[in-house]
């Protein structure tokens, strides 16, 4: 169990000790897309959804999401966020709302749950927004892209594009 850093002695879930941690700038970019049909694609581009103006939507939700990181996900550390930025690209030619979320924090531990949190949740607020569209969306390719800071380096995935 000695391996395994979020068990006790006992075996039993733990949240690890970052006391002793030095702090690092921490920054780590997570995607995600939706898959929707042509009618759906549409209407998100046009603004034509009956909830609202979905990518705006989506990009509150996914700031939110990644601030309640520590509050949904158990072992997760609470961090002083520095700065949430969600980007969308609509891609017309496969129907998919393409989202990235960059998280940065000066602090004893990394942002990637964050990052992942940030474009999960805005992923699910698009879906929210056009269930009465369409129920048969798909949540997809959700993936840690890149990160950096901390004692185990740097990640940046090879194969960033979906």
């Amino acid at each position: 169990m000695e391996d395994f850093t979020h068990f006790n002695t006992q075996g039993k879930a733990k949240m690890v000790d970052v006391g002793e941690k030095e702090i690092s700038h921490r920054r780590a970019v997570a995607a995600a897309a939706v898959k929707v049909n042509a009618e759906t694609f549409r209407l998100i581009q046009t603004g034509g959804m009956k909830k609202g103006d979905v990518l705006t939507v989506a990009q509150i939700a996914g700031v939110m999401g990644a601030k309640k990181t520590s509050e949904l996900i158990p072992m997760c550390h609470p961090i002083a966020i520095h700065g949430i930025d969600l980007s969308f690209h609509m891609d017309e030619e496969n129907c998919r709302v393409e989202i990235e979320a960059s998280v940065s924090c000066d602090g004893k531990t990394g942002v990637e749950m964050e990052a992942l949190t940030a474009v999960t949740t805005a992923a699910l607020t698009v879906y929210d927004m056009c269930k009465a569209v369409q129920k048969d969306m798909e949540i997809t390719d959700i993936r840690l892209l890149e990160k950096s800071g901390g004692v185990h380096g740097d990640f940046k995935r090879e194969d960033q594009k979906l």
